[in-house]
């Protein structure tokens, strides 16, 4: 495997655009990463402080505690049944796992990664590490013959895009036909806004109606970041495919790879409480509420969006320049550019901000249409 050659981080050509928000007056509303701002949950918390007598190497797979929260989790909020501990795994973050997967799983020079138009730049990482080739394409009659992963993201960063049973489905059929491994990176699926995701549940890949009675080649990504505020703890895990639990297993343990014993006894509370989940989709929602009318009021249009933590909003013109109109209220955003090349015009804003910040860059956006 020949690594590529890595480009410049792209948050670093953000710099001159903080300076311009950081001189407002009132200062800098900061809506750009989406960094959790609200307190990690108290329990999740006490349950970290009880297990710090860890003398011992943590296991790669997981306590059976663990991995037994996982399986009754999948079944009770995503409607995903019938796992065993052989089809699920803790990792250390998402990230980590998005852009070593196709290391963890032997792809090289001329194998094909694809990811969606609108996309996380770490699944185009993960394909450059290993020197394979990224695809960016959200129409699987595209996807070649050397296509070896296939990352979906639903709901979709920046974007907010759900896919469909149907489309799910036949992504996968798809990634079947080409013996290609398939992950749903499925983070932001308990943050559904609009349409029918306001109250229905964001569907699996791993759902029944998707998978049949098969999960093979198939494997679902979440996070514990974004709805417990655990971003800092670096709390995630995948499951499906036994088969390929096991092959990702392997390489993690030998390369040392495991979740640390306190941080696998946090992941158990916050899987096992759903209460602090709700309250945390209410700030988000009360948030959201606020910015996405002020935006539209200042002349953006919001497409998609209809889940998940960002609202994915363009002028019509260079996304660039939007990041520049923005910076001069003090607010930071994302440029499309950031998502590739398909989205120029657009722009990302997150929805991890302070009541009171998120407040002030409503109230900056509605005077600058009045104005």
């Amino acid at each position: 495997m020949a690594r590529g050659e890595l480009p410049d981080y792209p948050w670093d050509l953000m710099a001159p655009f903080r300076v311009r928000a950081a001189a407002h007056p009132q200062g800098v509303v900061d809506l750009s990463i989406g960094s959790p701002v609200d307190p990690t949950p108290e329990l999740v918390r006490a349950a970290l402080a009880n297990a710090t007598d860890a003398h011992a190497y943590p296991q790669t797979t997981g306590t059976d505690e663990l991995r037994g929260a996982i399986i009754d989790w999948f079944a009770r909020r995503r409607g995903v049944t019938g796992l065993t501990e052989a089809n699920v795994l803790p990792t250390v973050g998402s990230k980590e796992l998005v852009a070593l997967l196709p290391f963890l799983l032997g792809l090289g020079e001329g194998d094909v990664v694809v990811h969606p138009k609108a996309a996380y730049p770490s699944y185009e990482m993960g394909a450059v590490l290993v020197g394979a080739t990224s695809m960016a394409s959200d129409d699987p009659a595209e996807w070649p013959a050397a296509t070896k992963l296939v990352w979906l993201n639903s709901p979709g960063n920046p974007d907010g895009r759900v896919l469909t049973i149907d489309e799910l489905r036949a992504a996968r059929e798809r990634a079947l036909e080409l013996d290609a491994i398939i992950v749903g990176d499925e983070c932001y699926a308990e943050l559904g806004w609009e349409g029918e995701w306001a109250d229905a549940p964001i569907p699996s890949l791993l759902d029944p109606r998707v998978v049949g009675d098969s999960r093979r080649n198939t494997l679902v990504a979440y996070s514990l970041s974004k709805q417990s505020n655990m971003a800092g703890y670096r709390t995630a895990f995948i499951a499906g495919c036994s088969t390929v639990i096991d092959r990702i297993t392997t390489v993690r343990k030998h390369a040392g790879l495991m979740l640390p014993q306190p941080l696998q006894a946090a992941m158990i509370a916050a899987l096992r409480d759903d209460e602090h989940v709700a309250e945390q989709k209410a700030r988000y929602r009360a948030r959201r509420e606020l910015l996405k009318p002020a935006l539209e009021a200042a002349g953006f249009r919001v497409d998609r969006s209809e889940a998940g933590l960002y609202l994915w909003a363009t002028e019509g013109r260079d996304g660039w320049d939007s990041i520049g109109r923005l910076a001069d209220l003090g607010i930071v955003a994302g440029p499309g550019h950031f998502y590739g090349v398909h989205h120029p015009e657009h722009v990302r804003l997150s929805l991890t901000a302070t009541d009171d910040r998120v407040a002030a860059a409503a109230e900056r956006l509605r005077a600058a249409a009045a104005a």
